[in-house]
Order: structure tokens, then C-alpha cells, then sequence
């Protein structure tokens, strides 16, 4: 169940490059992108990737978006992302079927409405949903007409349909209701069926919902603060997921695990930048 036993403060991220056929997750407090078997340092919080082409990742910092050349291993400035405000970085983001890049940006403390849920589309970052808490869950339906996100504190992940291009019409709704329970959805991952598998903080484990917000069953993890899953492996059926050591440090904290399942992923979406 083990997939890399390198402990991470705050594992994010994780993205299986269906080209290279490789896993990328980060460690956003180690400042660090991680493959297995190695590591790349940077001089701020990094979070979220998605694929350009077979060498090059589009990464999410603190305060920018930029190109990542795996091989050469340089960095280049796409956009800047809030590099106005000193208190907020990036966190949960992935790409849609369309060719954009999502993110969401919090507080370094968590505090209340300071994230932003923004796209990048053709070269223009446009903010979608604002006065956010911990922005998490963002994933795609296959079909390309829905997305999803949360404000982790809220227990709700919610749906917004989307037009042809990919931006958000008609106001979002609930597609997910936990609240009542302990349940903190973090990091999802949608699978070409339309199942959505929520990383739920605090509980180590991973849940499964079918495309009606029903509920059918969940897969347990070591770590019990579990981060963000993610789809990869020769099938796409391996069900990747980051957890954190922040505030605990045992054994299994930090790890990131790999799941095999019945169910298959849907492969990352390329981001298009033009």
C-alpha cells in the first residue's frame, strides 16, 4: 500500500503524467515537487501540477503560475497568482477537460474568505469562486460539463455545470452533503465513470460517491490525515493519495499510498496554453 515512504509535511498534489507514466506530488510546507526516487527544491510553497507536454508541468506557488521543464529542470514565469498578497498561497488544482488549469488559493493561517478559486485559460487567470476558507475537491465530470470543488470547513463539495469552453454558468449546488458527520472533504479525484473519490481529512480514508452524491463505500489509509487522491498506473485503475505528518509525525504520517481497484481513472487532462 506503501507507494513512497518519504514523510511529508503537507503531501498535495499528486499527478500522474500519462505520458511519462510517472506520479509528481508535493510536500507545500517542504517547498518541494517529489517523483519517486527524487526531489526538486523550491524557494516558495508549491502545491498543484498539471501536464503541458511529455517534459514540461504547469505548477501552482505562493504567489505564481509557471512552466516546469522536468529535464532541464528550470522554471519559467506563466502568471502571477495573488503575488500582492503576502498571506495566501496556492492549494488543490488540477486541469479540466477542456484544456484549462484550476486552482485555489487560502491562507497561510486558513483564514476565513481569503481563497480564491481561480482558471487559467489561454493564457488568462480569471477568478471563479471568492471568499473561500480551505479550497479543495476541484475535479471534472467526464462528460467536460461539470465541475467540482469545496470549501473543505463547509462539509459540502459542490457542483457547477459548465459551458462548451469550460467556464462555470448558472450558480453551483450542493452535490455532496457531509455535514453532520466528521467528515472534512480535501483533495477528489473523478473517474471516467463520474465517481468521485473524496480524501476526507482527519478520518484516513477515501470515499467514494457515485455521480448522485451517493455514497458507496471507502477505502482506509494508514495516515489519518489524508490530502488528495489521484488516478494512475498502466490501467488507471491505482488509486494514489497524499497524507500530511503536520501536527503528528507517526510512522505512517507524510506518506503518499497507492490503492489498487476495481474502478478506472480518467487520464489528467493536458493543459492547453494557446
Amino acid at each position: 500500500m506503501i507507494f513512497d515512504d518519504t514523510q511529508c509535511q503537507l503531501g498535495e498534489g499528486p499527478l500522474w503524467h500519462p505520458l511519462r507514466k510517472q506520479l509528481f506530488w508535493f510536500d507545500i510546507l517542504g517547498k518541494r515537487l517529489h517523483t519517486k526516487g527524487k526531489h526538486w527544491d523550491f524557494d516558495t510553497y508549491v502545491s498543484a501540477a498539471g501536464w503541458i507536454d511529455h517534459d514540461t508541468l504547469i505548477v501552482a506557488s505562493a504567489n505564481a503560475l509557471f512552466h516546469f521543464d522536468i529535464t532541464a529542470e528550470q522554471s519559467t514565469h506563466l502568471c502571477d497568482l495573488e503575488a500582492d498578497n503576502a498571506v495566501t498561497r496556492s492549494n488543490d488544482g488540477r486541469a479540466d477537460p477542456q484544456g484549462g488549469f484550476w486552482i485555489g488559493t487560502m491562507g497561510l493561517g486558513a483564514e476565513l474568505g481569503a481563497g480564491t478559486i481561480y482558471r487559467y485559460y489561454h493564457g488568462e487567470l480569471r477568478p471563479l469562486f471568492a471568499n473561500l476558507q480551505i479550497t479543495n475537491s476541484i475535479c471534472f465530470a467526464p462528460s467536460g460539463k461539470a465541475a467540482y470543488y469545496t470549501d473543505t470547513n463547509t462539509q459540502m463539495i459542490m457542483s457547477v455545470a459548465l459551458d462548451s469552453h469550460g467556464w462555470p454558468t448558472g450558480a453551483p449546488h450542493i452535490h455532496i452533503d457531509l455535514r453532520g458527520t466528521t467528515f472534512r472533504p480535501d483533495g477528489a479525484v473523478v473517474d471516467k465513470s463520474g465517481n468521485l473519490f473524496s480524501a476526507q481529512w482527519g478520518d484516513g480514508r477515501i470515499a467514494v460517491y457515485d455521480p448522485h452524491g451517493q455514497f458507496i463505500e471507502a477505502f482506509n489509509l494508514p495516515a489519518i490525515q489524508s490530502s488528495c487522491p489521484a488516478f494512475g498506473g498502466d490501467t488507471l485503475s491505482t488509486l494514489f493519495c497524499t497524507t500530511a505528518a503536520i501536527g503528528r509525525g507517526g510512522p505512517d504520517d507524510g506518506q503518499t499510498y497507492a490503492i489498487d481497484t476495481n474502478y478506472t481513472g480518467q487520464a489528467e487532462h493536458q493543459v492547453i496554453l494557446g
